[in-house]
């Protein structure tokens, strides 16, 4: 088991890592994260049964912590709460890719689109960081949300609608340039 999970852990802590620090927009907590991430798989690998790739079943544990991060913060806000901040330095990933607020400065493009998607839904938010960042298919990204292909192409095209919106622009054309920029 120990063998798996340090396969698992190496083959996608560091697209995880960068999904969740997209959906919670903090480095610090993202890293937390991803530790939680990868107890769920230790502790829930047994009952992995391989319906879905590993990828996206990690990617959904993923969006789990993720949401329930969100909502937590949510109701520490609404009652004035701050939670003290832990320093723990020896679970920090090291990733040589840029982190989202180093591609925001690379990018004016980036930079719009990652603040558009505070205007969408987490769903929305979700399907386009996994969809358009995170390059994961129709077919991959209905798995990680345990959606059908439908209900993802759906949500895609609210979240776009609501992007043109706000920009007035061609935005399906312009994440996939901006994306690669």
């Amino acid at each position: 088991m120990k063998e798996q999970f340090n396969e698992l852990y190496e083959k996608f802590h560091q697209e995880i890592f960068r999904f969740l620090v997209y959906m919670v927009k903090d480095k610090q907590h993202a890293e937390d994260l991803v530790q939680e991430v990868y107890i769920k798989v230790l502790d829930s690998y047994d009952r992995f049964r391989g319906q879905s790739s590993e990828r996206t079943w990690i990617y959904s544990i993923a969006r789990h912590v993720a949401i329930d991060w969100l909502r937590k913060q949510q109701r520490r806000k609404k009652r004035g709460f701050f939670q003290a901040e832990i320093d723990d330095e020896q679970f920090i990933i090291k990733d040589d890719a840029p982190l989202p607020e180093e591609l925001l400065t690379q990018s004016e493009t980036m930079k719009a689109i990652y603040q558009a998607l505070e205007n969408c839904t987490v769903d929305q938010k979700t399907v386009v960081i996994l969809r358009y960042i995170q390059g994961l298919s129709i077919s991959e990204t209905a798995q990680t949300l345990n959606w059908s292909e439908s209900k993802v192409k759906t949500t895609q095209h609210r979240a776009i609608k609501r992007l043109k919106k706000l920009f007035d622009l061609n935005t399906e054309d312009w994440l996939r340039r901006g994306v690669n920029e």
